[in-house]
């Protein structure tokens, strides 16, 4: 981005990584759509920040030229093939996201991009990092707290790493919602920075990058949105 076009810009530019489900509104029914639940963008612009979404698409990253910030959401399962590992039956991949986040997120750490992953998205960044997953966390830690039913968030407790930017960042969080089936095993070379009360990893980060910031929650529905306010302060620095 040229410092003129960043000059000219109110608010800093935060892509948030879409998906292609089938939709249906108005008159249309299961017509496939590129869309992001609307919680992404209020809590971006909340923030201070310009969202963008950027739908599947492994052409290019040219985007992340003209982009302040990236947002990796939550959704789909990451392929297992991306961390050497058989397809479980109850892995949902979508690998069309999987080429097109993972082309943006190598862009965005090449040029020290601002990043945080929710709930999938900080899967990506560690499998991007060398990581792996647990397919399916019920079989890791015997129950379902963490993805109670479809479309019901279960909620647990979290501690932090003290002295990590993550507890500085969410000091007084002791509880965060939750809706996932797969979760962090081996975060590769990323920082390992607050856990569930399972042991489930619930936090990663980079602290040698200016801000890479991984959580398994969902802060865009949650009361605290402070992932996503710092993430648009650091690209509003940036």
């Amino acid at each position: 981005m040229s410092g003129s076009a960043a000059g000219r810009r109110a608010r800093p530019l935060i892509g948030i990584t879409g998906y292609v489900e089938p939709a249906s509104w108005a008159v249309w029914r299961d017509v496939p759509a590129s869309l992001i639940p609307q919680a992404y963008v209020r809590s971006v612009t909340a923030a201070g920040g310009r969202a963008v979404v950027l739908p599947p698409d492994d052409l290019d990253a040219d985007v992340v030229d003209v982009l302040d910030g990236l947002l990796l959401a939550g959704g789909a399962d990451v392929g297992p093939e991306r961390y050497g590992q058989p397809v479980d039956p109850r892995t949902e991949p979508r690998p069309d996201r999987d080429a097109g986040e993972s082309a943006l997120l190598a862009a965005a750490l090449a040029v020290d991009l601002p990043v945080l992953g929710v709930c999938r998205g900080m899967q990506l960044l560690a499998v991007a990092h060398g990581g792996s997953l647990h397919q399916h966390l019920p079989d890791v830690v015997g129950h379902d707290r963490h993805r109670p039913a479809p479309g019901v968030y279960g909620a647990h407790p979290v501690r932090f790493a003290p002295g990590t930017r993550t507890a500085s960042l969410l000091a007084g969080v002791d509880r965060v919602n939750s809706y996932h089936h797969q979760a962090v095993a081996d975060p590769g070379r990323l920082t390992v920075t607050g856990w569930a009360d399972d042991a489930v990893v619930e936090a990663v980060e980079d602290p040698a990058r200016r801000f890479l910031l991984g959580v398994q929650w969902h802060p865009e529905n949650d009361d605290d949105p402070r992932p996503v306010t710092a993430l648009v302060r650091a690209a509003r620095d940036r």
